[in-house]
């Protein structure tokens, strides 16, 4: 199966290509498998500072490819609790294990009732076509 299929039913997503899974208190957010396949190798990763607050639909990091730069949005408002600091020596992880490994930050949500706004997979499949 080819990674841009791939999508996981346990996720939420955004339109934008971001995922988002559960952990109870806190969601682990991090770029599709699409999104990682668009942008091609991945060479690095801004990541923002811990204890900084997101908001929704505003840029938090960035993902640089050989290919393009791409600003990385959040899916919610929170305050982030941890980064994968994996990924300051691999950024290709995003790449590898885009579900996994490769997650980019963990939220604190301000408000755990907007991850019900986010996308199911069927939804965001639609939006790739």
């Amino acid at each position: 199966m080819a990674a841009s299929n791939e999508t996981p039913e346990d996720l939420k997503y955004t339109k934008e290509h971001e995922w988002i899974r559960s952990l109870g208190d806190s969601v682990e957010i991090g770029i599709t498998a699409f999104a990682a396949d668009q942008l091609g190798d991945v060479v690095f990763v801004e990541l923002p500072e811990v204890g900084a607050k997101i908001t929704a639909g505003q840029p938090f990091g960035v993902v640089e490819s050989v290919k393009s730069v791409s600003d990385l949005y959040a899916p919610i408002n929170g305050t982030i609790s941890e980064i994968n600091e994996g990924l300051l020596d691999a950024p290709e992880l995003v790449n590898e294990s885009s579900y996994k490994e490769g997650w980019i930050i963990r939220v604190s949500p301000d408000n755990a009732q907007d991850l019900e706004s986010l996308l199911s997979a069927a939804g965001y499949k639609e939006t790739l076509g």
